[in-house]
């Protein structure tokens, strides 16, 4: 029998199932006669959030890792707009130049090569974000067909300069 039940029914319970308890009976929400309540709030105390010291150093780890990640990321996006430049002025340069030979003299403008079919629409210069490419007029001597000068070269039209320290407009 149960030593400390408050009520016949509890010891009764208790008494059936051959428990014995030090302190007072008390069913649990299943119906059996469970521990008393003094020990429900040790276990509340041990569960316990973060401290302020905890956050503080989570947080200044990550603060870490963020000023070490931005400016990785930065220069990838410089890089990979250097790449879409070369590979635009090359694409450029070369349908000026496959335009020159096909048609015995230069184009007289970007609109020409387009018009002609060599490609669908002029790129968008990716420092500028548009198709505004500054464009060089040949010598009139150096041009294959000595009536007409045109197009022999390209360049970007940023006045920004590039990661090796060089004008971009100089490519």
């Amino acid at each position: 029998m149960a030593r400390g039940c408050t009520s016949s029914e509890q010891r009764t319970e208790a008494g059936a199932l051959g428990v014995e308890f030090g302190g007072t009976c008390q069913l649990s929400p299943s119906g059996r006669p469970g521990t008393s309540s003094p020990t429900r709030p040790k276990l509340l105390r041990t569960v316990r959030g973060f401290t302020l010291l905890e956050l503080m150093i989570v947080i200044s780890i990550i603060m870490i890792l963020v000023a070490v990640a931005v400016p990785i990321y930065n220069q990838s996006i410089v890089r990979s707009r250097e790449a879409v430049l070369r590979q635009d002025l090359f694409t450029l340069r070369s349908v000026i130049s496959q335009y020159t030979l096909d048609k015995q003299k230069a184009p007289q403008s970007l609109d020409d090569i387009i018009q002609a079919g060599y490609l669908r629409q002029i790129p968008n210069d990716p420092l500028t974000g548009q198709a505004n490419w500054e464009v060089v007029q040949e010598d009139v001597l150096l041009a294959v067909d000595q009536q007409d000068p045109g197009i022999s070269d390209v360049h970007s039209a940023s006045n920004l300069n590039a990661s090796d320290g060089t004008a971009y407009s100089s490519w």
